[in-house]
């Protein structure tokens, strides 16, 4: 597959891409919502499915508030997808991946889904981001026996949702990991103040599930304040000064990537500097660590991999870099390492599900994909008691406008 990326940048280095052969347009829905179910044997044909190509699809975000992992995602994906392809493919099969953009819209994800399943028939969705817009595609998904792999978003109801069994994520959930990162500085910090600013969405709700239960088991800490923010929303000048106010130890925040460095700097603005702010696994970005004038300095974030600066020896690490930098023009991102893993993990499960490609071989398949990365260093090991690829969850710290490991949580 031949791809451009093309980047207008942002206060905060996010971009637009551009794919060659990758549809971002605002295609109507095809007529009629039934959808056809995928064979599940060799000798009736599988949806996405040909003697010579596996067609994968994505309804992502490459022009809304998470553009910033959408489309660095997809370019990391494509340029796995590249070398595959040029080295022949998974067993005589090129891959071709088609990704249609829904601005963080979920009317617009569901449209996009639709279209994807019901008239470009792809085999699997790979990377279709946020949760809202996954729940309410995931109908469309299932009556078609089409997985979803690697969503871009790490919500509980990724693999809860219904009793379809051929959903696959990258990493723990948004609960799990905040969870351990806000426990770890609780106790570090002997803290018993918490506050939470959040995006009313599943991915904002698991981070104030996370502090109630925390609050909830622990009688020496209080959930001082929750406050609900719209995904745009620019100026928390009001809702800081009230957190500050409250006299929070501890900030949660889950937030957009421009939110979090926004939030982190209006604070540090103000002078409030006795009050620790952690993201979860969204606020992990080269663009929050490096906001202009250190605005983002001091905040905590969890991830499912050490900040790839830190492995810059490592040959396969440097090799990555080099080679996306050169293909893209841009830095690598934590939307880049998220869409390389998962085009490397969706590669390995089609290879193990052989020739005979179906959604029952490809879940046989994906199973049995296990190996160390060279590239981030972690390790992914799906199992039929498992369907989360990386269990490795760490607490990074901005420091001097990078990121630094403090722990291994997990």
């Amino acid at each position: 597959m031949k791809w451009t990326f093309k980047t207008t940048l942002l206060a905060l280095s996010v971009g637009t891409i551009g794919l060659v052969g990758c549809s971002n347009s605002e295609t109507p829905a095809a007529s009629g919502t039934d959808t056809e179910t995928a064979a599940t044997t060799s000798d009736v044909p599988v949806q996405g499915v040909t003697d010579t190509e596996i067609l994968l699809g994505s309804a992502n975000d490459l022009s809304g508030p998470f553009a910033g992992f959408g489309n660095p995602a997809v370019a990391g994906a494509n340029m796995y997808f590249d070398e595959v392809n040029a080295a022949g493919g998974v067993n005589g099969r090129m891959i071709r991946y088609i990704v249609e953009d829904h601005s963080y819209q979920v009317p617009k994800a569901v449209q996009s889904a639709n279209k994807l399943v019901s008239r470009d028939k792809v085999f699997a969705m790979l990377m279709s981001l946020g949760t809202p817009h996954n729940l309410a595609s995931f109908p469309i998904m299932d009556r078609a026996n089409v997985p979803s792999v690697m969503p871009l978003t790490f919500a509980r109801a990724m693999q809860e949702e219904g009793d379809f069994d051929r959903r696959y994520t990258s990493g723990s959930t948004y609960y799990d990991s905040i969870k351990l990162g806000m426990e770890y500085l609780i106790a570090e910090n002997n803290m018993s103040n918490i506050c939470v600013m959040y995006i009313p969405s599943d991915y904002g709700e698991e981070t104030n599930e996370a502090a109630k239960d925390i609050t909830d088991n622990n009688p020496n800490v209080t959930l001082v304040m929750a406050s609900s923010h719209r995904p745009d929303e620019t100026d928390f000048a009001g809702a800081i000064a009230k957190l500050k106010e409250a006299d929070c130890d501890l900030v949660a925040l889950s937030l957009t990537i421009r939110g979090a460095i926004t939030a982190v700097g209006t604070a540090n603005a103000m002078g409030w500097t006795d009050v620790k702010f952690v993201a979860p696994v969204t606020g992990f970005h080269p663009a929050v660590a490096d906001a202009p004038g250190g605005a983002s300095e001091g905040l905590y974030a969890v991830s499912y991999y050490n900040d790839l600066a830190l492995r810059a020896n490592e040959p396969e690490t440097k090799a990555f870099v080099d080679k996306y930098k050169a293909a893209t023009g841009e830095d690598v991102s934590a939307g880049a390492i998220l869409g390389y893993l998962s085009a490397k993990v969706t590669v390995e499960g089609l290879k193990a599900a052989g020739k005979d490609l179906n959604a029952d071989t490809f879940n046989t398949g994906m199973e049995t994909v296990s190996f160390v990365d060279g590239v981030t260093g972690s390790t992914v090991a799906i199992s039929p008691e498992s369907h989360v690829a990386i269990n490795d969850i760490y607490l990074s710290q901005v420091q001097n406008g990078a990121w630094k490991t403090v722990t291994q949580l997990k």
